[in-house]
C-alpha cells in the first residue's frame, strides 16, 4: 500500500501488485501496455488494502530515525482515481499525525494532499508544487506515496533483457520538476517495477529506489521491502510493510472530517 510507491514503489510504495502475465511467447508489448500494467501492479491490488508501515531513515553519517505508520488506501476503480490515509503511530513527535491523498487519474487535474499536525491542531493542503519534497523528513517523497500519474511523462521502451523492460520516461512539464528524466526496470513476468533511476538535466544519477523483497500474500505478489538512496546527500530511506491485507471493505473515512480524530481502521 501502498503506502506507498515506487512513484512508491513504493511504495513503492507504498505499495504492491497484481499478477499479470507475459503476453505471447516472448512477444515484447507496446511501452503503453507496460506502463499501464505496471501502474496497475503497482497501486491497485485489491479493491483496497492496509499495511503496517516501519520507516527508518539513515544519514550520511549512519544515524538513524524511525518512523511506524498505518496506510490505508481505496480504489474507486482499477487505473482511476483512489483514495490514502497515513495515520502515524510512532515516535511521539509525530504520533496522530495524518497524510491524505486524493489521487485524481485524469489528466491535468492535480491530486487532494492534506497533512493534519496533531502538535499545532493545524490541517494544512499541500500545493501540488510541494509533492517532489521530502515526505516527513525521509528520502522519499510526498508523490511516491500515491504515484505519478502516467499522462505526466512521454515513455520510451530503451530495452529488453531476460528479466526486464526498462522504460525511460521524460517529464511533459520539464519545469516542474526537479529530475530531467527516469528509467524504471519492470518485471516482465509480473510488471511490478523493482528499481527506479532518477537522473538530474544534466543526465547525472542522484536518486534510486528498489524494490528489495517481494512475499506472496492473499493471492498477490506483494513488495514488503522498499529502499530509496540519495546520492547527493548520502541517505537512505527504507520502508517495511507488515499485517498487509486486501479487500478489507473499507468506509469512506478518507474525509476532512477524520484528520483530527482518525477512524478506527487506521489506528489499529
Amino acid at each position: 500500500m501502498k503506502l506507498i510507491k515506487i512513484s512508491m514503489v513504493l511504495v513503492l510504495g507504498v505499495f504492491s501488485l497484481t499478477v499479470f502475465g507475459q503476453d505471447g511467447a516472448g512477444e515484447v508489448p507496446d511501452v503503453e501496455t507496460i506502463v499501464n500494467k505496471a501502474n496497475l501492479a503497482a497501486y491497485y491490488q485489491g479493491a483496497d488494502g492496509k499495511a503496517k508501515v516501519k520507516m527508518t531513515i539513515t544519514n550520511k553519517k549512519g544515524q538513524t530515525r524511525n518512523r511506524e505508520f498505518i496506510v490505508l488506501r481505496k480504489d474507486a476503480v482499477d487505473g482511476g482515481d483512489q483514495k490514502y490515509f497515513v495515520y502515524f503511530l510512532k515516535p511521539a513527535d509525530v504520533r496522530k499525525m495524518v497524510f491524505m491523498v486524493h489521487k485524481h487519474a485524469a489528466a491535468g487535474k492535480d491530486d487532494d494532499r492534506w497533512l493534519y499536525l496533531p502538535s499545532l491542531d493545524l490541517v494544512r493542503r499541500i500545493a501540488a508544487g510541494d509533492k517532489r519534497t521530502s515526505f516527513v523528513g525521509s528520502d522519499f517523497l510526498y508523490e511516491d506515496i500515491s504515484g505519478r500519474g502516467l499522462d505526466e511523462d512521454a515513455h520510451e521502451l530503451i530495452e529488453t533483457t531476460d528479466k526486464y523492460y526498462v522504460v525511460k520516461n521524460v517529464p511533459k512539464k520539464p519545469e516542474s520538476v526537479e529530475f530531467g528524466y527516469y528509467n524504471v526496470s519492470i518485471d516482465r513476468k509480473t510488471f511490478l517495477p523493482m528499481k527506479m533511476e532518477y537522473y538530474d538535466r544534466t543526465g547525472r544519477l542522484y536518486r534510486v529506489i528498489e524494490s528489495k523483497e517481494v512475499k506472496m500474500i492473499q493471492k498477490f505478489p506483494t513488495v514488503v521491502k522498499s529502499e530509496v538512496k540519495n546520492l547527493n546527500t548520502g541517505g537512505k530511506t527504507q520502508m517495511e510493510f507488515t499485517d498487509v491485507k486486501y479487500d478489507i471493505k473499507l468506509k469512506d473515512i478518507f474525509t476532512e472530517r477524520y484528520l483530527r480524530r482518525a477512524p478506527r481502521e487506521a489506528t489499529r
